[in-house]
């Protein structure tokens, strides 16, 4: 006769919700690169990861913050941000010889037109291969931050001073997202050269 309950507790990273177990295991198995997106409340995180024995290895890395370094005047959590943090990403790759991976989405929910797939283009953008569906990916003009430049046209001088007060503090009109947007990136391209 059994004594005791039974419940199985479950790994202490299940538990703490970092780790999808069964969603990593698919992952190892196959045995590539694996290109992980994080985003937080500010910032955006793109990372080349290899599984090895011991543990994770971290090959090559891109923060939101780096952009920023190269003058982006924008906010680091946004769409945009998103998809320069990953071209970033891929071209640091395409520099140490990384050209494919899969993408690992750890337990965020998969939304199409997101921050994650921002990213996902970004690096795809720079050359590296990654296997994907193109009607996840965001439109080109939500990741140029068109949208937001025409929402600020549309708005009266006091309110859009309002709405976009960090953008003007930081000498970044709205209107001009998209062309900030190409400066930055063609700024990525000139930087990272292979």
């Amino acid at each position: 006769m059994a004594h005791g309950s039974r419940y199985k507790v479950a790994f202490k990273r299940r538990r703490e919700g970092k780790t999808n177990y069964g969603a990593r295991l698919k992952l190892i198995s196959l045995d590539q690169y694996r290109l992980v997106v994080r985003t937080s409340s500010q910032h955006t995180l793109v990372q080349i990861i290899k599984v090895a024995p011991e543990g994770d290895h971290t090959l090559v890395a891109a923060h939101s913050q780096e952009i920023k370094g190269l003058g982006w005047l924008g906010s680091g959590k946004n769409t945009s941000a998103a998809y320069l943090t990953g071209y970033l990403c891929g071209k640091k790759a395409l520099k140490e010889g990384i050209d494919e991976a899969v993408l690992d989405l750890g337990l965020k929910t998969s939304l199409n037109g997101s921050k994650i797939y921002a990213a996902l283009k970004g690096a795809v953008d720079a050359g590296m291969n990654i296997p994907h569906n193109e009607s996840i990916l965001p439109p080109e003009e939500r990741i140029r931050g068109e949208h937001v430049a025409a929402y600020a046209q549309s708005l009266e001088k006091e309110e859009m001073e309002k709405r976009f007060s960090q953008y003007l503090k930081k000498g970044l009109a709205p209107e001009e997202l998209p062309d900030h947007f190409e400066s930055i990136k063609q700024k990525i391209e000139a930087e990272v050269k292979l």
